[in-house]
């Protein structure tokens, strides 16, 4: 990569001018005149549950999703896979005469599961707002009535509020602002709505493949997941891969009272601690061989671009109460570009007003392999299992047997989530590249972020191994919102500045 396109793209950073002027946005001037609409259509979508596995949520939810396309003019129509039971794509199109080019712009409507239970003063799928970020004190407001004004500084809360129904908002939003000023969009719009990203897109390849004509693009733009903690807009050029994995060990084959059995029957909890604790160092370093062997090393634009982010840890340390990060030092942002072993969670017997002095049947670990460019899921899978080999387990893929159980001291079950998917990353200096940066720093008076790797995954390598289009991630929702966890939220503000940001892209030169 050379110097003079980094010295190009910095200089297009700090020249760029707005694509409308402060003092007259139309697409601002059409939020700002709308927001109550677009704040309703908001909460009932989000109002409706979208586990990927709750199949009857996801079809309600693609059918309102096909709704609102269809009051639009985008001739909504369902993907779907030849898997009985898959969730579908939302598809849609506005095409203009004479334009050249085609860009894809993708967002998804499912949601991770979640705990209704864990949720403090509100329920995953009952929109809820406050006045300011609930750990900050933010009280619950009463959704606003028309001709109320709107405090950007409000927060809704509810599953998937930022992760990745904000995305569909600011997508379709941005339509409905170009549609209503009379304003061109430049190139021919599709829009891509997935129903299983949180699920691993299991279904995904099929889909691209089943549609591939109708899938044909210049470039897909992806709105999905957090600008940077700073607060600026960023632009990412590649995802990490992601693929789940369940471990079960195994102890006697029914619960034992621990004062009769304790000091002879082994505790699977404890066999799953130690195996747990074999996988990684102290400095967070993954310690299974090879983890790290396959790495694409970072080009020089993408170096330069990490020294350009602004520094942030230790603003996260004292937010978090975190008093040694792992990574012995290193920048997050460093540290995400490396792939990583992640406990979701861990199950075994019960804790709290249940617990019991037992020794348990089994002991269960999920965990979360991240993946970086030159990492292949299905090898890392395998870096796990012989790791697992290596500490004297026998590695099966299902229950073991009685005879299993009395051949073999310490028995494991390897359960291999469906789906999982590589790392992808862009190139820099490609044109379109070069038109979503400038894009984006048009809507915006600091500077941009240019992120190499986002921390988080997306099918993104299944869009390119299968239709050979780059792929652009802008996200829009605040770097605080929960996403993945309980009372996730959005900051209403970072909503009105992903419309903006989409109604640009959708308008790039």
């Amino acid at each position: 990569m050379s110097r003079s396109f980094i010295r190009a793209v910095a200089a297009s950073l700090l020249l760029c001018q707005p694509a409308f002027s402060q003092a007259n946005n139309p697409v601002r001037e059409y939020r700002r005149a709308n927001e109550h609409r677009v704040l309703r259509e908001f909460v009932e979508l989000l109002s409706i549950p979208n586990v990927a596995s709750d199949s009857e949520g996801i079809r309600r939810n693609a059918a309102r999703l096909s709704e609102m396309m269809q009051a639009r003019g985008l001739k909504p129509r369902l993907l779907e896979a030849s898997t009985r039971g898959a969730p579908p794509a939302v598809y849609g199109e506005w095409l203009r005469p004479g334009a050249t080019r085609t860009v894809i712009f993708y967002a998804h409507y499912d949601g991770q599961p979640t705990d209704p239970r864990k949720w403090t003063g509100t329920q995953p799928w009952e929109p809820t707002l406050r006045t300011a970020p609930f750990e900050k004190g933010g009280t619950v407001l009463p959704m606003p009535s028309e001709g109320e004004a709107i405090n950007p500084e409000w927060r809704l809360y509810a599953r998937s509020s930022s992760d990745d129904k904000a995305g569909v908002m600011s997508i379709l939003t941005a339509f409905d602002a170009l549609r209503a000023k009379d304003i061109q969009p430049t190139v021919n719009l599709k829009f891509f709505f997935e129903g299983e990203e949180e699920a691993g897109s299991p279904h995904l390849p099929e889909i691209l493949s089943k549609y591939r004509e109708l899938l044909s693009s210049d470039a897909w733009v992806i709105c999905d997941g957090p600008v940077h903690q700073s607060g600026r807009r960023q632009v990412v050029f590649g995802v990490r891969g992601d693929t789940n994995v369940e471990v079960t060990v195994y102890g006697p084959k029914r619960p034992l009272h621990s004062g009769h059995y304790g000091n002879w029957a082994p505790n699977p909890a404890m066999i799953l601690a130690r195996l747990l604790a074999s996988m990684k160092d102290e400095r967070g370093r993954v310690t299974i061989k090879g983890w790290y062997e396959d790495v694409a090393p970072l080009g020089e634009a993408e170096r330069r671009a990490l020294a350009d982010v602004p520094a942030y840890d230790e603003e996260l340390k004292k937010e978090l109460g975190l008093n040694r990060p792992e990574g012995a030092g290193r920048p997050l942002v460093e540290l995400i570009n490396e792939p990583s072993l992640n406990v979701n969670g861990l199950s075994s017997a019960e804790t709290g007003a249940l617990a019991r002095n037992v020794i348990p049947t089994t002991a269960v670990a999920a965990l979360d392999l991240r993946l970086v460019l030159g990492n292949d899921h299905r090898r890392q899978v395998e870096r796990l299992r012989e790791h697992i080999r290596a500490q004297g387990f026998y590695v099966t893929e299902r229950d073991p047997t009685d005879e299993e159980r009395l051949a073999h001291p310490l028995v494991a079950k390897l359960s291999v989530s469906p789906g999982g998917y590589n790392a992808e990353r862009t190139r820099m200096d490609l044109p379109v590249s070069r038109a979503v940066v400038a894009a984006v720093q048009s809507t915006s008076g600091e500077r941009i972020v240019l992120m190499p790797t986002l921390g988080g995954s997306l099918p993104l390598s299944l869009i390119r191994e299968t239709l050979g289009a780059p792929t652009l991630t802008v996200p829009v929702a605040n770097y605080d919102n929960n996403q993945h966890a309980e009372n996730e939220n959005i900051r209403l503000q970072n909503l009105w500045d992903g419309i903006e940001t989409y109604a640009a892209l959708m308008t790039m030169n």
